[in-house]
């Protein structure tokens, strides 16, 4: 097949891809900049290698015209939690959306693969709109946590290595390993109010010290060098204790002192 009217087959699913890692990672980004939890922690895309395709194809007997509907995942998102409870949190996302429609979903999970391999799949249909008008492409997505995807990833390079082969020993330590994911994600799961808590304060100090550093900028235009000098030496004085109360209090200063220069300014 000409190398073009491979371009010409792939283009969709390459904007697809492009289009679904930027609308999950700013769902990620909604939550965060809300101050809330995001039950995304990572998200990234890939459009299947040519040479992956048509050994898949070849292998189930697929013709090139039949890829579009009987090879799922030419287009895969893979999107990566913290915590296994954020994972069915993301498929209801993905089940509210309109831009996108669930054809098929694989709990791997709740049924995990004799590998040991455990993800969350949804096969979606989505609609791409190119110069030649519109596409509706099938896209894969994986859902899993980072301990699944760490056993994923090692498990994917030795099925390449060995084409499929792995050794018996390596299998068992591979077998060994996806138990390990399993107990890590429960001790996880035990511990999540405890480390969402601690997340929390971080987001909250960190966005605290945002604000802070933007009135403190707002200021440097209207204030004198001196009460400037002032401020920001009274900013390290408090940062360094890391007492969060007196960030906020410096805050309520700082907007304080703001609304007067603006008051002046209006007078």
């Amino acid at each position: 097949m000409e190398i073009l009217l491979w371009r010409e087959i792939l283009d969709p699913y390459y904007l697809a891809v492009d289009e679904l890692v930027l609308k999950f990672k700013h769902i990620m980004l909604e939550y965060r900049s809300a101050g809330e939890y995001s039950p995304i922690e990572q998200v990234d895309g890939r459009v299947k290698k040519i040479s992956s395709i048509l050994e898949k194809a070849q292998k189930k007997g697929i013709s090139v015209e039949e890829m579009d509907h009987k090879i799922h995942d030419i287009a895969g998102i893979r999107i990566i939690c913290q915590f296994v409870e954020d994972i069915e949190k993301v498929v209801e996302l993905i089940r509210k959306r309109e831009d996108m429609k669930i054809l098929k979903e694989k709990d791997f999970i709740n049924n995990m693969k004799q590998s040991g391999y455990r993800s969350y799949h949804v096969i979606i249909e989505y609609t791409v709109y190119t110069s030649k008008g519109a596409k509706t492409i099938e896209a894969e997505i994986q859902i899993r946590t980072l301990a699944m995807n760490f056993w994923a990833t090692i498990e994917h390079s030795l099925q390449y290595k060995y084409k499929g082969n792995i050794p018996q020993p390596v299998r068992q330590r591979l077998t060994k390993a996806a138990a390990a994911t399993v107990m890590l994600d429960s001790e996880m799961s035990a511990v999540r109010d405890v480390i969402m808590d601690a997340q929390d304060s971080f987001q909250y100090k960190a966005n605290l010290v945002a604000d802070i550093l933007t009135n403190m900028q707002n200021l440097y235009k209207v204030a004198n060098k001196r009460e400037i000098k002032k401020i920001q030496d009274e900013f390290f004085k408090i940062y360094n204790e890391g007492v969060i109360e007196g960030l906020e209090r410096f805050n309520k200063e700082l907007d304080i002192l703001a609304e007067g220069y603006k008051a002046q300014s209006l007078k």
